[in-house]
């Protein structure tokens, strides 16, 4: 069952009346009019959804490798770094772990040792060299 969402918007009048001189002279503030209408929407029904009918959004954020926090948009000291794999002869093998860090971590300056700890916890899980 879908649900309508209610919002409510005050609106002010186009022609308010001045307040009187008497009101500004005794310094009182004055009450302006004000109309309160409500307004009814539906229910979002716009959904991303691709070829095979999977919902899909435009944006999905990042989060941070090291601790786990969004990284907003605004966030332009963020990096995003990809380590490549490589195999016994020590050639790239065309796999990579990427690592997101936030302006917040680099601004610390925790980033190196984040990454390090991060790579060494992987490396271990991928059974890298």
């Amino acid at each position: 069952m879908a649900v309508a969402q209610v919002r409510t918007l005050q609106i002010s009048r186009v022609s308010e009346p001045r307040p009187s001189p008497s009101c500004c002279r005794r310094r009182r503030r004055c009450d302006p009019q004000v109309a309160v209408a409500v307004v009814v929407f539906p229910p979002s029904t716009a959904t991303m959804q691709n070829e095979e009918g999977q919902m899909v959004d435009l944006y999905v954020p990042r989060k941070c490798s090291a601790t786990n926090r969004i990284i907003t948009a605004k966030d332009h000291a963020s990096v995003q770094i990809n380590i490549g794999h490589v195999d016994e002869n020590g050639l790239y093998d065309g796999r990579f772990t990427t690592f997101a860090l936030s302006g917040f971590i680099r601004a610390q300056g925790d980033a190196d040792s984040a990454l390090d700890r991060l790579w060494q916890k992987r490396k271990s899980e991928i059974k890298q060299q």
